[in-house]
């Protein structure tokens, strides 16, 4: 598929099929968190995967919950403050990560969620999985086969977003 097509044609799926994805292919969508852009390259973001109970525990923790514990994998995006060196770019880097895994997981014909709600949870999500101080979580993406169909995009007319005609 062409970049461009792969990019207009990605979008959230939140139900998922019983179907298991290898952990060749999550170590594949990791890799393409990894190779995102961060200042100074010091690739800030830390990965945790999970699946079955752990993956269901965090369900409660978001409105989403049926996203969470229909998924196969959960993939927490984590910004380590030890590793980082200006928050603002940091955070930057990690969309940057988060958006090569769902591009990633959209060309090898996989649907995921990234889930923004449960962030207003975080001390309690850190809490519940025993996580060190020093990471803060940013995102959870729910991925696994999509059971349902992706549902048309439709964007602003570019010409409204752009500030000055080129």
């Amino acid at each position: 598929m062409k970049t461009l097509n792969l990019i207009k044609s990605r979008r959230s799926i939140r139900k998922f099929k019983k179907a298991g994805i290898s952990s060749k292919t999550v170590k594949k969508i990791l890799e393409a968190g990894q190779w995102a852009p961060s200042g100074l390259n010091n690739q800030p973001w830390r990965f945790l995967v999970l699946e079955e109970q752990k993956k269901d525990a965090l369900a409660k923790f978001t409105h989403y919950s049926y996203v969470i514990k229909g998924a196969d994998k959960i993939i927490l995006v984590f910004l380590d403050k030890k590793s980082s060196y200006n928050l603002e770019k940091d955070l930057m880097a990690i969309g940057a990560c988060i958006q090569n895994m769902l591009l990633y997981i959209h060309s090898k014909n996989l649907g995921a969620c990234w889930l923004g709600e449960i962030l207003n949870r975080r001390a309690e999500v850190k809490k519940a999985l025993n996580l060190s101080k020093s990471l803060k979580l940013e995102a959870v993406l729910a991925i696994g086969y999509s059971a349902e169909p992706a549902k048309k995009g439709k964007r602003e007319n570019l010409k409204n977003l752009v500030l000055k005609n080129f």
